[in-house]
């Protein structure tokens, strides 16, 4: 079967496709109103069960579904499922935002609120909106384009400032390392628009940074950049 390049396919109908498009934002507002406070967790769908990384995942969304926060996944396997089955299994709101893929991805079991989504830009905007805080977990392409546009969106006023948690200083340190001897260096951003980026190595870690934070409006933790 032919891919179906969806965003550069030109087409005679294409206008119709807005129809659908505004379906899926206004099924996703209908559907997750009110599930506010949440955390949104990213990272890797390639990630075993058997990892201690999705140990670890599980454990960060049971703590956090305990203390009363929903927990917001792209709904499909490894780092997501890990994240929604410690939310299912904490009792709170487990949402899973899966995505249609020319290789199928397949939702996992552990959520209690489901979404399907054609376009990849309306999930983000789901993914993104009803959070107070992101956790990063280690992963690939999609992690670290969900990463670099939610400090984007924190850059340029279009969401609430909250922090941005990425997790296992050993996995990211490349990246670091690049962010602040280069593009910091060059001036392509600011000190300012990596201030609530955090990084943290253990779960308990995590679940303070994201307590503080809307308890109290505190960043507490390793800054990833320091001053």
């Amino acid at each position: 079967m032919p891919n179906e390049y969806e965003i550069n396919e030109l087409a005679k109908e294409e206008s119709w496709r807005m129809f659908r498009i505004m379906g899926e934002l206004v099924e996703g507002f209908d559907t997750l109103t009110g599930i506010e406070p949440a955390v949104t967790i990213y990272g890797s769908s390639r990630l075993e069960a058997d990892d201690k990384l999705y140990a670890q995942t599980e454990e960060i969304a049971n703590k956090l579904g305990k203390l009363g926060f929903a927990i917001v996944t792209g709904g499909g396997p490894g780092v997501m499922e890990a994240a929604n089955k410690g939310a299912f299994e904490a009792g709170t709101t487990s949402v899973g935002l899966n995505i249609e893929l020319p290789l199928e991805q397949p939702g996992n079991v552990y959520t209690n609120k489901t979404l399907n989504f054609h376009h990849f830009f309306a999930r983000k905007v789901m993914l993104v909106k009803y959070a107070s805080a992101f956790v990063i977990m280690p992963g690939g392409l999609g992690t670290l384009d969900e990463l670099t546009e939610v400090l984007t969106l924190i850059q340029t006023h279009k969401i609430k400032p909250f922090p941005v948690i990425i997790f296992d200083s050993r996995y990211w340190k490349g990246f670091l390392d690049w962010l602040g001897s280069t593009t910091l260096a060059k001036g392509c951003v600011s000190q300012e628009d990596l201030d609530l980026l955090i990084v943290c190595d253990r779960p308990d870690e995590v679940v303070e940074a994201v307590q503080e934070w809307h308890t109290k409006h505190e960043v507490v933790g390793k800054r990833a950049l320091p001053k």
